[in-house]
């Protein structure tokens, strides 16, 4: 039977989705991620399609979709459909709708009410127990290297997966008879759009098929293995499909890709809460990872309090990836 695993971190908080040997979906929350989709607050209209949302955390802009319900300056409640997304070259602003008449000031569910909103069972973790990380054995640093790379390995071939500004786009590479290779590339693609949350735009480029007869049969395969909703096109007789997913906050590569510096310190963060020994922790990498984690002196203490040492922070220009800590 499938389960969460569900790990509180310190920089972010993560869950991954295990079917016996099978890491079936992962999931990233992170405090500066932003409003979370769902969220209801304050806001006061300064232009006519942008908000300031205030809530306990700060303000926020937000872009505003339909009319609005008040004259600039005018005060009304909010909601979050969509998250503020970071894409390559570009940050979206969050985007919100005038609330329902009776609703209130909250905040919306949280990675673990997710998680907790579906039907499988959930194992919190501890790092308390190193010697039992399941999520590590489970595959999550292999499907964060996939995430960064882009890269998803399948019997006689590989995908590409590259977020764009406008899809995402995922070809199936790989020898063999096309046929072929497009069912079992299709069987990876929706293992992979599942895994990792990918929802919007998504271009599926299948190896070329001969006829109408095998477009079909990628398309009933597609409506087969995919959950609703989506709408997706016919596959076109260049191998081209688009799929099309309700997104309303980044999916897991974007948030690794493009917070790179934060999916490092995060993991940084991780191995030093597993890093036995005493005396003081040092945690070595490079300047903008570490200057990260300077920033946020919470993080440091919460690290500090957890191990019972003291933690100090190195910066080594030569560092590659998350660095280490000893």
């Amino acid at each position: 039977m499938a389960e969460w695993l569900y790990e509180a971190g310190i920089g972010e908080n993560r869950a991954a989705l295990i079917d016996g040997d099978t890491l079936r979906a992962v999931r990233l929350e992170r405090p500066l991620d932003g409003l979370s989709h769902g969220t209801i607050a304050e806001a006061r209209l300064v232009e006519p399609k942008l908000v300031e949302l205030t809530t306990d955390g700060g303000k926020q802009l937000a872009s505003l979709q339909g009319r609005a319900p008040v004259p600039l300056g005018g005060r009304f409640l909010a909601e979050v459909g969509r998250m503020a997304m970071k894409e390559r070259g570009r940050h979206k602003l969050a985007r919100v709708r005038c609330a329902a008449d009776g609703a209130v000031v909250q905040k919306g569910p949280s990675l673990l009410d997710r998680i907790s909103a579906t039907q499988h069972p959930i194992t919190m973790l501890s790092a308390l127990t190193p010697s039992e990380d399941r999520l590590e054995a489970a595959g999550w640093t292999e499907m964060v290297e996939r995430a960064q790379r882009g890269y998803w390995e399948f019997d006689g071939g590989a995908l590409w997966i590259d977020p764009t500004p406008a899809m995402t786009m995922i070809d199936i590479d790989g020898e063999g008879e096309g046929q072929a290779l497009a069912r079992t590339g299709c069987h990876a693609v929706i293992a992979a759009i599942e895994a990792f949350d990918i929802g919007g735009p998504i271009g599926i480029d299948f190896p070329s098929l001969a006829g109408r007869a095998q477009r079909l049969e990628v398309d009933a395969l597609v409506d087969e293995l995919l959950a609703l909703p989506f709408e997706r096109t016919a596959t076109n007789g260049y191998g081209f499909m688009q799929i099309i997913r309700r997104r309303d906050r980044p999916n897991f590569i974007e948030q690794i890709r493009y917070d790179a510096v934060a999916s490092d310190a995060a993991l940084l963060l991780r191995r030093a809460q597993r890093t036995g020994g005493t005396g003081t922790l040092t945690l070595t990498s490079r300047a903008s990872v570490i200057d990260w984690i300077a920033a946020h002196p919470d993080w440091t203490a919460q690290l500090q309090q957890f191990c019972g040492r003291s933690v100090q922070l190195m910066v080594d220009p030569s560092m590659k990836g998350m660095g280490h800590a000893q």
